[in-house]
């Protein structure tokens, strides 16, 4: 059977993988005309395997209110007149409530425990490397007392989490020493990873051009699915229509738009994120473990021989381009933490849009259409979660049950 993917991230290139591992026959259709050019590009790059809360929480929307007060703000909105934002916004609204939170932080958590899984499946079993990855736990660093403890409250005992104080921190990672004063405390997950997501799609690029049964269709963006009795026929390409027979959506924050023809109602909006990427200096200076400074929204992930600064959340902005303002803001605040890390002038500035459900869960699965799947909403968690939504894809497709349950991240009827 031939499966057709719409889609040239790190989502729609491990469902790929998955499938042509499993013995299928994969047609990749991306827009631009190489992979991994968009969202997987240039992302924070940590596997934030246990660290998965979504952004909707209680005091979200009062925090994003003082936040419109800062020039630095971590969360900046942009009103527009557009329906599509503000039934998203909607939706942001009634999940910010602690009960919600939980649960769709429990839902995110299997998926990405299980995406753990798999990804080590891959590694060692098929030798996929070559993407600078290190099993090298994840540090988030509290400034303020109240958001430490409001975390520490969270931490379950049969956690793996530490909850550690200030000397505490520097001990795991003492590239944080002279930010001392300035920490409450942290906590610790000893099982998190990190990774360039944009070399682990050109490996697993490689991989695929090793099958004979996989086609990359590389600058060929799809205008329309063509539904006929019930199923989806065709896909619309410049040069004319091809035909499918099971046809995953794994394009992002154009997904919606594909699918709204067809009467699917799927609420994405992009929240707009910034990276830095530079040269290491000295590796005495950079933090080993990834870093999140969780009152500033900042990560820090060393990536080889290379520092990744990634932050910001613009709600509104539909624009890949870079917002100088935001750059220096970014820039600024790095510098401050990691001076010596490297040149921050000639680092490399890059934006990209993270396709968001308001809930924060993605949306994998059926939809109502006899042989069309959605593997779509990762937000910021992308590179987190691509492994093991491919594996539950693949699953479904083969009419097989998945290896957890996928409760709270299918589309509603």
């Amino acid at each position: 059977m031939r499966v057709a993917i719409i889609g040239g991230g790190v989502v729609g290139l491990t469902t790929a993988y998955a499938l042509i591992n499993k013995g299928y026959q994969v047609d990749l259709f991306e827009q631009r005309d190489a992979v991994g050019m968009e969202t997987s590009f240039a992302n924070g790059g940590q596997l934030s395997y246990r660290y998965v809360t979504p952004l909707a929480d209680a005091g979200v929307p009062l925090q994003a209110l003082r936040w419109m007060l800062k020039k630095d703000a971590p969360l900046r909105f942009q009103p527009r007149i557009h329906p599509e934002q503000w039934r998203w916004c909607l939706r942001f609204l009634l999940a910010c409530r602690r009960s919600v939170n939980r649960s769709n932080t429990e839902h995110l958590l299997r998926l990405a425990l299980y995406s753990q899984t798999i990804l080590r499946d891959w590694r060692e079993g098929d030798g996929l490397d070559g993407f600078s990855w290190r099993a090298n736990g994840k540090l988030v660093v509290y400034r303020d007392s109240a958001s430490l403890n409001k975390a520490a409250r969270n931490t379950g005992e049969s956690s793996s989490q530490k909850i550690l104080d200030s000397r505490q921190c520097v001990e795991t990672e003492p590239a944080l020493a002279s930010l001392e004063p300035q920490l409450q405390g942290g906590i610790f997950s000893p099982g998190d990873e990190v990774g360039d997501c944009y070399q682990f799609c050109q490996q697993l690029l490689q991989r695929l051009h090793g099958h004979a049964g996989f086609r990359l269709h590389s600058g060929k963006p799809v205008s329309k699915l063509c539904l006929e009795r019930g199923q989806i026929r065709a896909l619309s390409l410049p040069d004319g229509d091809v035909n499918v027979e099971h046809l995953v959506v794994a394009a992002g924050i154009g997904s919606a738009a594909l699918l709204r023809p067809l009467g699917l109602k799927v609420s994405l909006y992009p929240l707009k994120g910034y990276s830095l990427t530079l040269p290491v200096t000295d590796h005495a200076t950079v933090p080993e473990t990834n870093v999140t400074d969780y009152d500033r929204k900042i990560v820090y992930a060393r990536l080889g021989d290379q520092l990744r600064v990634a932050a910001m959340v613009d709600i509104g902005d539909w624009s890949t381009e870079l917002d100088a303002r935001r750059i220096a803001s970014l820039r600024r605040q790095a510098q401050s933490c990691f001076p010596l890390a490297g040149d921050y002038q000639s680092a490399t500035a890059w934006a990209g849009l993270r396709p968001a459900t308001p809930e924060g869960t993605p949306l994998l699965g059926g939809c109502g259409i006899n042989n069309l799947w959605l593997n779509l909403g990762h937000g910021s968690l992308g590179f987190t979660l691509a492994c093991g939504s491919a594996a539950v894809l693949t699953n479904l497709i083969s009419g097989e049950p998945t290896d957890i349950s996928l409760e709270g991240m299918q589309l509603a009827s």
